[in-house]
């Protein structure tokens, strides 16, 4: 069972999804649980399905003592590169915790410090502790939600199964129809997989 957090403070595990999509925003999450929560079945959002990920993030936002959502589109990832995006958005989900943490740990290895709290990068910690993984699940359901209301307008990329991620289908996709508003202008494939002509 992972462990609730990193220090044992008030601590607000972030973590962010859609990373290395080709299409729609980096969403990060920020979450504090309460004090002694516990739960079997919580952990890193890759190793879960999409219901039992959507069951967890109900479950969450009610148990919660805080939690934070942000998304940061495409047009400011092209802008300020995809690493400064996640870390921008992770900023903007602890900028909606209505209670300020004692602390901040953070899922992988880079983060600009946030308000003089101090923070811990932690390789993995989505898979190691329980306030990482609620921000890990929070994320991730949260930017699928936003690219199944972009499918409706944007059908033929087939965000619904892809969720932006680089697929064979996506990049089809871009082939055939090119680039919609909502794609990441600055990100490239291997020129053997695909080229981009914007």
């Amino acid at each position: 069972m992972l462990k609730l957090s990193h220090t044992g403070l008030v601590e607000a595990g972030t973590d962010e999804a859609g990373r290395g999509c080709l299409a729609g925003p980096v969403t990060a999450a920020a979450v504090i649980l309460p004090d002694g929560f516990t739960h079997p079945f919580l952990t890193d959002s890759k190793k879960l399905s999409a219901l039992k990920r959507e069951k967890l993030a109900a479950m969450i936002r009610e148990t919660a003592v805080a939690y934070g959502i942000a998304h940061v589109p495409p047009e400011i990832i092209d802008d300020i590169n995809i690493l400064n995006a996640s870390i921008m958005a992770m900023h903007q989900a602890l900028d909606k915790l209505h209670i300020q943490p004692e602390a901040i740990a953070v899922d992988g290895n880079r983060f600009k410090p946030y308000k003089a709290i101090p923070h811990e990068c932690l390789i993995r910690g989505d898979g190691r502790f329980l306030n990482i993984a609620a921000a890990s699940i929070l994320a991730k359901t949260s930017r699928d939600s936003l690219m199944r209301e972009l499918h409706e307008v944007y059908p033929e990329y087939q965000w619904t199964k892809n969720k932006g991620y680089p697929t064979h289908a996506h990049r089809h996709a871009l082939l055939k129809y090119g680039p919609s508003p909502y794609h990441r202008k600055s990100f490239r494939l291997k020129e053997e997989q695909l080229k981009f002509n914007y």
